[in-house]
């Protein structure tokens, strides 16, 4: 398909078939009455990304896995104006093209959006929060739970030094664990983050009564950790109201035009049930 920057916005990823953001912004687009498009694509390698960045093929383009870092350091080299939360990231899933082009990350709008959505009885400045995670996602939660007033942030990942390392930039108030160590993080805690790509099963039995567990897939909508989550009593929050979450801001800055007030999760969820 060839592109011009006339008003066509995609989301850039690998494997990126099976993402939501067409039909989210595809549904906005239309009950906003624009003709603009909103596309996937497929880049096959970072160069391929880079390349597709530097031409005029698109206005903007939101980012998914694995690009995100691979998008930050283009526009570092770029000299492209770094929004302060990719910046504490480092990882981007927003790009705006053209004369003015500028990176962004909505990734802890969307974290935010969904916890007040299904867990709005949690306050993040009483709670403590455990994220699962110190890559890019792992990043943008702890950043989302800081700027959110959370106080109390427990880090576990698989290679305690990462965790140590992403809580001595985050400085006061946040803590690292190791994966051994995951139990004792969760001891009293009122939400847990996953924000790993994969995860042995978990014991919740810690958790204090009331809590909430976020899963940031939504693939499936409920994940066997929801599902545990919901099984003790805890609040689960998915992964589509934080993809909802984080897309709102991105329709802004591609198309110029707030989101319109319809139900986008009703689509998402009967595309899901479509794809199988």
């Amino acid at each position: 398909m060839t592109l011009s920057r006339d008003g066509v916005a995609a989301v850039i990823g690998r494997p990126i078939h099976h993402s939501l953001s067409p039909v989210i912004h595809g549904a906005w687009l239309e009950a906003a009455g624009l003709n603009n498009q909103y596309i996937a694509l497929a880049p096959e390698t970072p160069q391929a990304v880079g390349a597709l960045l530097d031409s005029d093929t698109l206005l903007g383009c939101n980012v998914t896995a694995p690009y995100k870092e691979v998008v930050f350091d283009w526009a570092r080299t770029r000299g492209v104006v770094i929004g302060p939360e990719a910046a504490v990231t480092r990882s981007v899933n927003l790009v705006r093209l053209g004369d003015r082009p500028r990176a962004e990350s909505t990734d802890g709008t969307g974290l935010l959006a969904a916890i007040r959505g299904q867990a709005p009885h949690l306050d993040l400045a009483a709670a403590t929060v455990v994220v699962l995670g110190a890559g890019g996602a792992g990043r943008a939660a702890v950043q989302a739970m800081t700027s959110g007033g959370a106080t109390d942030i427990r880090v576990v990942n698989r290679t305690r030094d990462r965790a140590l390392v992403l809580a001595e930039e985050q400085g006061a108030g946040v803590a690292g664990f190791g994966l051994d160590e995951v139990e004792v993080a969760l001891t009293g805690s009122h939400l847990l983050i996953n924000a790993a790509s994969s995860l042995e099963t978990l014991d919740l039995a810690g958790m204090s009564a009331g809590g909430a567990v976020m899963d940031m897939t939504y693939r499936p909508l409920e994940t066997p950790l929801l599902a545990r989550a919901r099984a003790r009593g805890l609040t689960p929050i998915d992964g589509l109201a934080m993809l909802i979450g984080q897309a709102r801001p991105s329709f802004e800055v591609l198309f110029g035009l707030p989101a319109p007030e319809i139900d986008v999760r009703r689509l998402c969820l009967e595309a899901l049930e479509a794809q199988g």
